[in-house]
């Protein structure tokens, strides 16, 4: 589970899940409820170093917040077979924000934790986007040569509730030569225009080149690419004549955001293609070990983690790298609109990996986990 400063206050419930009071409450104010769902590996590691990020700027900038630890997880699920249940999905409703470490256990079968844990609580919760910003700090390499800093700044924006991801299929005469599998890929006008919306609202919120580009694949998937590329203009013509649009075919992205990654300002991508893109996305920022991204609902409870995954290998040896968790405690404050403290961490960050930290990777970094976490902690 996670290690929580020192200082908190510790109290039980009947429910067994530890509430914890990490900063002072005024008389006035707000407290932001979060839950910390530590999950699996490395997870409860470096979402521990993003939380003790969280208590140096909360002091800083005198947030209020409370936090609440849920043992979901593949430790759990091996213990008792559960995953999640509807009540305690429901039960997160109540919370400000969710902070993740990470979700995939080795003994437990790739899809059970995916699918029970973290598709339910995005569903459920209708955190129908996946906001991926793409941000290479000082001092990391990118394999992209002769690139820098300068160069690679955007966002993805990738629907995360509809597409290949929504369940819709199934199997036909399985384990037999007359086996049929189908998974289909469906969108929603008003799954894909609120989607378009926060795409677009976030490109003017940026004001860097005000342009979104909308990738899909309108050449093959004439059907759900024709149903984005109409509400893509017409939602931008009506409402967001400042924004410039742009339009990439999803090979062609994956090429571009090779060959010129400074070309991109924000992105707005179908669930599957999304997915894709991220990874790719991460991979020239640096690596997993800076990325992270926020599961958004913007009219309910929200989840931020590092996207790195659980990397097991290294469970409880000091080496991963937290930056991506605090990355994600970033833009939580970010979303919760603590805009300073937010600022705060990435400088902070910018600070760490731009004059301490020898490599991005596992056991190369010059630091334990922890020491970074105390580094970005002194750098605030």
């Amino acid at each position: 589970m996670p290690r929580f400063d020192s200082r908190a206050e510790t109290s039980s419930a009947p429910t067994k899940q530890k509430e914890m009071t990490v900063a002072k409450a005024k008389k006035t104010g707000k407290v932001y409820r979060i839950a910390v769902l530590g999950g699996d590996g490395t997870g409860p590691e470096v979402v521990a170093e993003g939380l003790k990020v969280l208590a140096a700027v909360a002091k800083l900038e005198k947030i209020k917040y409370k936090l609440t630890e849920f043992d979901y997880g593949g430790e759990r699920y091996l213990k008792t077979g559960k995953i999640i249940s509807d009540e305690e999905v429901e039960a997160l409703k109540a919370f400000d924000a969710i902070a993740l470490g990470a979700i995939g256990h080795p003994k437990v079968q790739p899809g059970i934790l995916e699918k029970g844990l973290l598709l339910k609580l995005r569903f459920q919760l209708d955190q129908y986007i996946n906001l991926r910003p793409v941000k290479l700090y000082p001092g990391v390499e990118t394999p992209l040569a002769n690139r820098g800093p300068e160069d690679i700044d955007f966002a993805i924006i990738r629907e995360n509730t509809e597409g290949l991801y929504s369940g819709m299929g199934g199997v036909l005469y399985k384990g037999t030569e007359r086996e049929v599998a189908t998974q289909i890929m469906c969108n929603t006008r008003a799954g894909v225009e609120r989607c378009l919306r926060y795409a677009f609202d976030y490109c003017r919120k940026r004001k860097d080149k005000k342009t979104l580009t909308l990738v899909a694949k309108t050449n093959v998937l004439t059907y759900t690419s024709d149903l984005w590329w109409r509400t893509f203009h017409e939602v931008g013509e009506q409402d967001y004549p400042d924004i410039k649009r742009d339009y990439n075919h999803i090979d062609a992205c994956c090429m571009w955001m090779v060959k010129n990654p400074d070309f991109y300002d924000t992105i707005v991508v179908s669930n599957m293609f999304g997915d894709i893109i991220t990874d790719l996305a991460a991979m020239i920022q640096g690596g997993l070990g800076v990325a992270a991204g926020g599961n958004i609902n913007p009219h309910g409870v929200s989840m931020f983690e590092p996207i790195g995954g659980s990397a097991p290998k290294y469970t409880g040896q000091n080496v991963i790298n937290p930056i991506a968790a605090i990355g994600s405690i970033r833009l939580m404050l970010e979303h919760l609109g603590e805009d300073k403290a937010a600022a705060r961490i990435e400088k902070a960050i910018m600070t760490v990996t731009g004059t301490k930290m020898k490599s991005q990777n596992a056991g190369k970094m010059g630091y334990g986990t922890r020491e970074v976490g105390d580094l970005v902690c002194q750098a605030l």
